[in-house]
């Protein structure tokens, strides 16, 4: 799942909303708490909203980090191959008050058929809200 939208706003702007997880319930209908160091093999704790359910608790582990450019996260993975995932966020400068913001979502493993089925339209909804919500927010900061 892949969501890509182009911001009017500088990319530190943007990189600073989506790594400002302190905010992340004032402008995230996704994922409302969100807490991590960064650093590569850290957890990242999240709450995430899926449609119809309970928040619920999300623990992954970072995978990468470029400062200013992007970070992902994988969960810990199911045993015999069962399920893994993997989710990237990418800030890329266009110019100067421009910026383009990428979140890639993957998962793989022979359960993936399964966790679409049951889960695939509320996490795309899920991360079209949080795409959108980036770009409004670095918006609304950049024209403060």
């Amino acid at each position: 799942m892949d969501g890509t939208v182009e911001i009017a706003a500088p990319a530190d702007v943007v990189w600073g909303v989506i790594t400002g997880f302190e905010r992340y319930g004032e402008w995230n209908p996704f994922v409302s708490e969100c807490r991590s160091t960064l650093e590569v093999g850290a957890p990242i704790d999240m709450v995430v909203h899926l449609t119809g359910s309970k928040p619920r608790r999300q623990r992954e582990f970072i995978t990468s980090h470029t400062p200013g450019e992007e970070f992902s996260y994988s969960m810990k993975p199911v045993p015999f191959g069962a399920l893994h995932s993997r989710r990237t966020h990418t800030v890329t400068a266009l110019g100067p008050d421009r910026t383009r913001y990428e979140s890639h979502f993957e998962l793989g493993g022979w359960l993936k058929p399964v966790v679409e089925l049951a889960l695939g339209k509320a996490l795309r909804r899920g991360f079209t809200g949080m795409t959108e919500g980036v770009a409004r927010q670095a918006e609304s900061l950049h024209a403060a």
